[in-house]
């Protein structure tokens, strides 16, 4: 008897996946085309390992041992009954992020354990990025090439021809928005991580203290400067990359009627988080009074040094030549006590250097990247790729910068010990 209960309850669940699949199909009914494209741009198609699947096991489901209404897993090759929310197969998706299945019996393919809106777009970047990255990294490439026409045309649709392909944008605006629309589209939110935050996410304090308005008296400033409101504040703030201010270029010409172009060390501009530098920021009614320190520092640490200003009229560019070392940056100083105490490595190493030239809205960009497998550095332009040297590196113009920590020794041992 209980058994015939077992295979009545089975088969009602059959039941009710053919009409979850009927209620679609006439749901969709004319647009049925439409969802099966869009089906194709499943980011997760690329995770099926075929060298792991094998269709002539019997058809059993690997936990309740029934034939009825099995699925199997495309990622590791092992088969499950049902696909509801509190079916086998379900549960093994969400237990191992393994999110496509096959019906074994029917032959539709499934994507399981996803909570997302159907249609997202956003989903077409990270399977584009994706792509785009193995192919790189393929050691079995075919041509020397790699052709990115299909990522370059999902940035466009994805950030809604904010970014083209026939026109230049700024390379910080790129790199922001891209960091983020990955962020998202990997599930990831101010609280749930993803890769990208895990990679480049650091933390820091602010401490910020309202200014009175400058038109007021002493007397004035000073009664307001006792109160609750205009005391300093603290709070926490996550970054994915830190912007670094330049000093004011020179106005004027020297004797030989040619601008100086000013140089200044990295370390002073860091010095902004040292947790004692102090700037004023004016917004459109108040002026804060602002110092930062950094409580942790990510594996990859980016700079945007802040070399555009935008006034009323046109943009400016400050030419300043930043001075830095290549290797070994040392940030342990810019960290809070408490932060010193838990952070085991804080050295730097450049990986990549974004440069600059020309004027603000007619220059061109050029990037300087490290091969680690040679220790060489090459510069790319368009399809140009050239060696240089590490000491010219310093005397560009550069915009962005991405720095790696180093791994301790404890890190190595550790990667030694689990074949990493």
């Amino acid at each position: 008897t209980a058994m015939m209960v077992s295979l009545k309850r089975e088969r009602e669940a059959e039941v009710e996946d053919d009409d979850d699949e009927g209620r679609v199909a006439a749901k969709i009914g004319r647009g049925r085309v439409i969802e099966d494209r869009r089906s194709r741009h499943c980011p997760y198609l690329d995770t099926i390992n075929r060298s792991v699947l094998d269709f002539d096991f019997e058809k059993l489901c690997s936990i309740s041992l029934s034939h009825i209404n099995v699925y199997a897993c495309l990622i590791c090759g092992k088969y499950f009954q049902g696909r509801g929310l509190k079916s086998h197969a379900y549960t093994h998706s969400v237990q191992f992020t393994h999110h496509v299945f096959l019906n074994l019996h029917t032959l539709k393919f499934y994507c399981l354990g996803i909570r997302r809106p159907p249609g997202d777009i956003m989903f077409l970047l990270v399977q584009r990025f994706g792509e785009l990255m193995r192919k790189l990294w393929n050691p079995r490439n075919f041509k020397a090439h790699v052709s990115p026409h299909e990522m370059l045309q999902a940035v466009v649709l994805c950030s809604k021809k904010n970014f083209q392909i026939t026109k230049q944008g700024d390379a910080v605006d790129f790199m922001t928005w891209f960091l983020n629309a990955l962020h998202g589209a990997l599930g990831g939110t101010k609280k749930k991580t993803s890769s990208i935050t895990k990679a480049f996410q650091g933390s820091m304090r602010i401490f910020s203290k309202k200014l009175p308005h400058p038109d007021l008296t002493p007397e004035e400033k000073q009664a307001l400067l006792v109160t609750e409101e205009y005391q300093e504040q603290m709070s926490e703030s996550t970054f994915l990359f830190l912007t670094l201010d330049l000093p004011t270029a020179p106005l004027y010409k020297d004797e030989k009627e040619q601008l100086i172009i000013p140089q200044v060390p990295l370390f002073n501009i860091l010095g902004k988080f040292n947790g004692n530098t102090e700037k004023e920021y004016k917004t459109y009614k108040e002026n804060f009074l602002k110092r930062f320190q950094l409580t942790k520092l990510p594996p990859y640490l980016v700079f945007c040094i802040k070399r555009f200003t935008k006034n009323n009229f046109f943009v400016e560019k400050n030419p300043t030549i930043v001075n830095f070392p290549i290797t070994n940056v040392d940030l342990r100083e810019y960290l809070t006590e408490e932060a010193q105490l838990t952070e085991k490595n804080t050295t730097y190493d450049l990986v990549a250097n974004v440069v600059h030239d020309g004027k603000p809205t007619e220059g061109a960009y050029r990037i300087h990247v490290l091969h680690h497998g040679t220790g060489k550095w090459y510069e790319m332009q368009d399809l140009q790729v050239t060696d240089i040297l590490p000491q010219m590196i310093t005397l560009s113009e550069a915009y962005i910068q991405i720095w790696k920590r180093q791994e301790s020794d404890d890190d190595n041992d550790t990667n030694n010990h689990t074949g990493e």
